[in-house]
């Protein structure tokens, strides 16, 4: 009967992951049959930025023959996934929160909040700051003789690449709370490896990014930056010398 009993948790928690990883897909497809009608309209905004730097009578071809249909569904659903983050993160608090002492989860609701805002900040950056530079200097250095025609679908590839690396890279104040927090580093520490960390963050740049250095760059400053903001947000949070006793 122990063995029974043992297993019963483990399926009410499974139950209750399944219940909650539903809740979030449901999310993600609410948001994308509300937007789907505007696929069209969101990958024209995706791409105003290498349209606008397009020299004149130039503009972006489809090579495949259904990749003027799919890829702004495509793109529609990453859309989606990113608007649905917050209920996303919401269903991995209320999951895990039972779990956690009381200082453990006035810690964890503010990180949630912080991580989706920042990740929001870093794909914004990548739209408004790194875009217009990067595809300015990518289509400036053409060649004589070729036009530039970026296909659709690996043009959303690329973007979305950026994304990805801006948005995690701007997650770094996050990162270094939770190692100071947990106790696997301190400020003092970081602080004397911050030689080390800013040229990491300049070969992270390198490979997160397109291999042009102005992307690089652009990458590598902000996580530079990021890194201090770490430093002075971590030193409100301290490693707790015992653990509170779970109501």
């Amino acid at each position: 009967m122990s063995a029974v009993e043992d297993t019963l948790p483990l399926i009410s928690h499974l139950l209750e992951l399944r219940n909650r990883l539903m809740r979030a897909i449901a999310a993600v497809v609410a948001v994308f049959l509300v937007i789907v009608w505007f696929a069209n309209d969101i990958y024209a905004f995706i791409s105003a930025p290498l349209i606008s730097k397009l020299p004149a009578g130039a503009s972006m071809i489809a090579t495949d023959v259904a990749s003027p249909f799919f890829t702004p569904i495509k793109l529609t659903l990453v859309v989606s996934v990113f608007i649905a983050v917050p209920v996303i993160l919401y269903q991995v608090w209320a999951f895990v929160a039972p779990g956690l002492y009381k200082h453990e989860k006035k810690l964890v609701m503010p990180l949630l909040f912080s991580s989706s805002l920042l990740f929001y900040l870093g794909v914004a950056f990548a739209y408004y700051v790194v875009f217009p530079l990067v595809f300015s200097f990518f289509t400036k250095v053409a060649p004589v003789g070729v036009e530039v025609a970026t296909d659709i679908a690996n043009y959303l590839d690329f973007v979305l690449a950026l994304f990805m690396a801006f948005g995690i890279a701007f997650e770094i104040p996050v990162a270094i709370i939770l190692l100071c927090w947990t106790g696997v580093t301190d400020i003092e520490s970081l602080k004397t490896k911050r030689p080390y960390i800013v040229v990491a963050a300049f070969v992270v740049g390198m490979f997160l990014t397109p291999p042009d250095m102005i992307s690089q760059t652009l990458l590598a400053i902000p996580m530079c930056l990021l890194f201090e903001i770490g430093l002075f947000f971590a030193r409100f949070y301290t490693k707790p010398e015992e653990d509170e006793v779970a109501e």
